[in-house]
């Protein structure tokens, strides 16, 4: 009897650890899913859109000069928690030009668009899931930080709306959206610059 007992204890614990040792293991291998915010009153609909709608924001088809603005090329990879990445996905994103105003109808300031600066863009992530953009540092919008939108879909299937921030710029402290995030968060969709091969690069991962 009391070896029934023993190795009823011996099962039960074994039993614990195992779940105890997948449960780690799944903590290990999940990773922190990139935080949605708001889309925000300006997303350009198709019919305010250029007709290039590429992921160089920085010349427009046909304009005779490119956007104003510090250039840079943003890119990163999309996976999932796992860290599988997700081909074949489309990223976009939408920005306000140098002047602070946004390609879209509703954006009724009276400064005059920046017409080089195609204002939306996509692309097409590849088969390690890689995604990437030419175009300007984000300036300032009344009211808000610095900021870049962003949106992921699978074919028609919105997975993500979330917004890019530069990393310490002193108006985040002022910024109601990015403030709401913890500060893990906030370090997940923050930007930081260096100088590349090709200019000043930015890495941003997105895990849906």
């Amino acid at each position: 009897m009391k070896h029934s007992n023993y190795s009823r204890r011996g099962f039960l614990a074994s039993v614990s650890s195992v779940i105890g040792g997948l449960l780690v293991y799944r903590s290990a291998n999940a990773r922190a899913l990139t935080p949605r915010t708001t889309e925000g009153p300006f997303y350009p609909r198709p019919s305010m859109r250029f007709a290039d709608v590429d992921n160089d924001l920085v010349k427009v088809e046909g304009a005779v000069r490119e956007a104003g603005g510090e250039i840079i090329h943003l890119k990163g990879v999309l996976t999932d928690k796992q860290g599988r990445p997700l081909a074949g996905h489309r990223v976009e994103i939408w920005q306000c030009d140098v002047n602070g105003k946004y390609l879209h109808t509703g954006d009724r300031q009276s400064t005059a668009y920046d017409q080089g600066f195609q204002g939306f863009g996509h692309d097409i992530t590849d088969a390690n899931g890689a995604y990437q953009f030419r175009t300007i540092k984000p300036t300032q919008y009344p009211g808000r930080t610095p900021h870049i939108h962003v949106k992921v879909l699978s074919a028609e299937r919105e997975l993500l709306t979330t917004q890019f921030y530069i990393k310490d710029h002193p108006n985040n402290a002022r910024d109601g959206l990015f403030n709401w995030m913890s500060a893990e968060e906030q370090e997940v969709v923050s930007m930081g610059f260096r100088k590349g091969e090709s200019g000043i690069e930015t890495s941003v991962n997105i895990i849906v």
